[in-house]
């Protein structure tokens, strides 16, 4: 039997008709090299945003089951003209909706988590020699067969979770730069292309604001060992691969510097010093749905004082999280303040963890360039601090050049970085 390929094509790259005719032909070059092929596919260009659009014209507050029925329209648009594409090129391709591709998930809306991925549908299509189409993005529920969708990003996901269920031999993520970088060039013109990097560090960059790969996907990969090839659709050169650290030739010191402008910084103030006091404040946030990144907690010094706990939530989910916390003000906490002019920059490297002295020079940078940091977070192989966002690209730049991360083979990035679905 021959190796199975899966491919996946973000948005930019099916945008138009000729993008989505030159997909179907690079499909159709692995199929004829001798490959069976899954293309999994995600709504073309600005598909979603405008889908969101028109729920919100039509409604304040659109019902999460039924924008999972809108949303999901995109991907399978894609599908449906690119399997026509290949049709026209000799090659008999079958597009399936995520349901009818068995991908299985939980039942919450809009931000589902794959349970399953039940592809006998898709193997038995491989069998009778079809190229199969997979719409990105969502799945089925498992208890109430709601449609569902799985949160910006989420074909790259979609991708993984077929190429682990059929064990491809690789999963190509296909996007609108030619890899990986060491930084974001749109930010840093001379930022370095990355040969290999350890799911370790792909998952620190995902979570800290690369928006080349969903963490998800990462985590997903690095749990079933599918190996990702991330790369351009508009050459054919390699790109990046994002594999288990055993197989990365070195561990450099620093890897990459991210960012991210799409946060918002939650400070609660009063909080009682008393057990169960963070847990009743973040169970409300998972309970609204809302992640959680960076947590600092302030202990009182005074004795039967309050504590402050600031945390930071994606942007878009500011309003949910601070609706979620006003049934707790007076028992939980005494003020709220929300933060929406806020940025995040990080550093990561596997090299980290044996070389001391990473902090201060972080530090230090920052200082040199009048950047005050609000919050701290650390891990292994990751130091990240919030910010004000008008000083992330400044703070990128710096950190970018103190740790000497520039080299050769750079490119121009052909349209703006943005996770599409």
């Amino acid at each position: 039997m021959s190796s199975l390929i899966c491919m996946k094509f973000g948005g930019t790259s099916v945008a138009d008709a000729e993008r989505i005719k030159r997909a179907a032909r690079r499909i159709v070059e692995k199929r004829e090299a001798g490959h069976s092929v899954v293309a999994v596919l995600s709504a073309r260009g600005k598909t979603t945003d405008e889908l969101i659009t028109m729920a919100q014209e039509v409604s304040a507050a659109p019902d999460p089951r039924e924008m999972d029925m809108l949303l999901s329209s995109g991907e399978r648009i894609s599908c449906a003209l690119c399997a026509m594409a290949i049709n026209d090129l000799g090659h008999r391709a079958i597009s399936l909706t995520g349901s009818q591709a068995g991908i299985v998930t939980d039942e919450s809306h809009t931000k589902a988590l794959i349970l399953d991925v039940r592809a006998d549908r898709i193997r038995a299509a491989l069998e009778e020699d079809h190229i199969v189409l997979v719409a990105g993005f969502q799945g089925v529920s498992q208890t109430a067969k709601n449609v569902t969708t799985l949160g910006r990003g989420g074909s790259d996901t979609s991708a993984v979770a077929v190429a682990a269920a059929l064990g491809a031999e690789v999963c190509e993520i296909y996007t609108d730069v030619s890899g990986i970088y060491s930084a974001d060039p749109r930010i840093v013109p001379d930022a370095r292309k990355l040969e290999t990097v350890s799911f370790e560090e792909m998952l620190e960059m995902a979570a800290s604001g690369a928006g080349v790969l969903q963490l998800r996907s990462v985590e997903y990969a690095r749990n079933h060992g599918v190996r990702i090839h991330c790369r351009s659709s508009f050459d054919s050169e390699p790109g990046t691969f994002v594999v288990a650290e055993g197989e990365t030739m070195e561990q450099p010191l620093i890897t990459a510097v991210t960012h991210s402008v799409e946060e918002a910084r939650i400070t609660l103030t009063g909080v009682p010093d008393e057990p169960g006091a963070a847990a009743r404040i973040f169970e409300a946030m998972a309970d609204a749905n809302v992640n959680v990144d960076m947590i600092v907690q302030n202990e009182p010094v005074a004795a039967g004082g309050q504590a402050e706990i600031s945390f930071t939530v994606p942007r878009d989910d500011m309003r949910a999280a601070v609706a979620a916390l006003e049934s707790l003000r007076g028992a939980s906490y005494a003020e709220i303040t929300a933060h929406e002019n806020t940025g995040k920059v990080s550093i990561i490297g596997a090299g980290m963890r044996s070389h001391p002295g990473v902090a201060a020079k972080v530090f230090g940078v920052l200082a040199r360039e009048g950047v005050n940091i609000d919050m701290i977070s650390t891990s292994p192989i990751k130091i990240s601090c919030v910010i004000e966002r008008d000083h992330v690209e400044s703070a990128v730049q710096a950190l970018h050049s103190a740790f000497e991360l520039s080299g050769e083979g750079t490119i121009a990035v052909e349209e703006p970085f943005r996770a599409s679905t």
